[in-house]
């Protein structure tokens, strides 16, 4: 595996997540003109991300993570309300925020180290040949693509393609990733291998990351906080969990980990029940200004694994 050359400054040794924002999501609602009325995909939606904070947003397909997304990375509007980032309103596309899509989305013309020097000097329009490719090498060499630099798309693995469109983004020192369920079309063992790759260089970077995904498991490895929306149209933001498990956390050791059990099944009973139950039937004094923020506790089946480990 590639030794990390980080672009931007790591944190310093004991470095713990920022309590300021970076991203204030506040009060947003998307809607869409449709045959004999409008289409409400979520409303009153409000949600702060700190910076140095992996924030994964998981649920039903329709309830309008994608358009989230968009709207973070400014390729969207909200129908109402407004979305800061860094203090500014966005207001459109933005270099501090780099998307890696569902599909790699590279340039079939160019190498792997053409693909990510074209997004560096579009970064630093005014930098010398040799700083863009030095940059770029970084950045391969920090995905462990190293030697593949000279390889075109269609010699490449979908995990190298997907490597590649990681290493872009990184390679313009993006304030903020976001991420559209990047793993999805990968076979098991490659995903795990990119979500490893991915979490060690977001733990030894500070870097502040938005992601979408289906996947619980997967949202348990990565994520600090996890983010739990209900059944579309008219999505609500039900409620933020708070990840117990701790921070250097494996994946051979996930499940044995005090707290996962507990966690996993709050997060499969929410996709299965509460999640189309939520908005007929809230939770008593429910603010969608003010989400419940829960910390599921170690249950007894933790317990028992924990004995069993014994």
């Amino acid at each position: 595996m590639a030794t990390l050359l980080p672009f931007r400054t790591p944190p310093a040794p004991g470095f713990t997540m920022s309590d300021d924002r970076y991203v204030s999501i506040e009060g947003i609602a998307r809607r869409y003109a449709a045959p004999g009325g409008t289409t409400t995909v979520f409303e009153n939606l409000w949600l702060p991300i700190r910076r140095g904070e992996f924030v994964c947003m998981v649920g039903h397909s329709g309830c309008g993570k994608t358009t989230l997304l968009n709207i973070l990375a400014g390729l969207d509007a909200p129908s109402e309300g407004v979305v800061i980032a860094d203090g500014r309103e966005i207001a459109g596309p933005s270099l501090d925020r780099a998307v890696i899509f569902q599909g790699h989305a590279l340039l079939p013309w160019r190498t792997v180290l053409g693909n990510v020097a074209y997004a560096v000097a579009s970064r630093w329009r005014g930098a010398r040949r040799a700083e863009i490719e030095a940059r770029a090498r970084r950045a391969i060499a920090t995905v462990a693509l190293a030697g593949s630099e000279h390889k075109r798309p269609a010699e490449l693995s979908g995990g190298m393609r997907q490597r590649v469109g990681i290493a872009r983004a990184l390679a313009i020192e993006p304030k903020m990733l976001l991420m559209d369920e990047p793993f999805s079309a990968l076979d098991a063992l490659t995903r795990g291998t990119l979500q490893d790759e991915v979490r060690r260089i977001c733990l030894t970077t500070g870097q502040t990351v938005f992601m979408i995904t289906h996947d619980v498991d997967e949202a348990i490895y990565l994520a600090d906080r996890i983010v739990l929306m209900t059944n579309g149209p008219e999505a609500r933001l039900a409620e933020i969990v708070e990840n117990p498990l701790p921070a250097g956390r494996d994946r051979a050791n996930l499940h044995h980990a005090p707290g996962y059990t507990a966690l996993r099944n709050h997060l499969i009973d929410f996709l299965v029940t509460r999640s189309r139950t939520f908005r007929e039937a809230p939770p008593p004094g429910y603010d969608p200004r003010h989400p419940p923020v829960l910390r599921p506790a170690a249950c007894e089946a933790d317990a028992l694994a924990a004995a069993r480990r014994a």
